[in-house]
């Protein structure tokens, strides 16, 4: 895989999880409302897409070796691969009761950044559960403190 392409699929991919993950739990846990969740991950899968696309294109920019197709290789797989992955959270929102959904959208995003944490840990020659483990704690951590923030934010307002 292209370097550029995979500079994107890995920040789009974990980006687009924890950030789509820590939203909609903070939104669920202050809201409880369907259409509350599917707002906050459109806006998300837009806005957030569009933002880490610029931030990605300015930081390889900054960066004198790459070239312009790198440059916008890594700008759009980046755009892509976090609008396709932050989109794919509605799907158990729309499908499922809304406290279904979360726990599934939660096992889905934590599935996602074990396995890529694996093809990254194989590439790199490192052992998995280290990578798996370091990824997956950072990911719960987020979803504990957005669930708190979120039962805070109900309680306060």
């Amino acid at each position: 895989m292209n370097g550029a392409i995979k500079k994107g699929l890995g920040f789009g991919l974990t980006s687009s999880v924890i950030t789509t993950l820590g939203l909609m739990i903070g939104l669920h846990s202050s809201t409880h409302s369907r259409l509350v969740v599917i707002g906050g991950v459109l806006t998300i899968a837009v806005a957030d897409s569009l933002s880490d696309a610029l931030g990605i294109h300015i930081s390889e920019e900054a960066e004198t070796k790459n070239t312009q197709k790198d440059i916008w290789t890594a700008t759009i797989s980046t755009l892509f691969f976090k609008f396709i992955f932050a989109i794919s959270f509605l799907i158990p929102v729309l499908l499922l009761p809304l406290d279904y959904a979360i726990i599934t959208s939660i096992a889905y995003g934590l599935i996602l950044i074990a396995l890529f944490s694996y093809y990254i840990s194989k590439e790199e020659h490192i052992k998995p559960y280290k990578s798996i483990g370091e990824h997956l704690f950072i990911a719960i951590i987020v979803i504990i403190l957005t669930h708190y923030l979120g039962i805070l934010i109900n309680l306060l307002f």
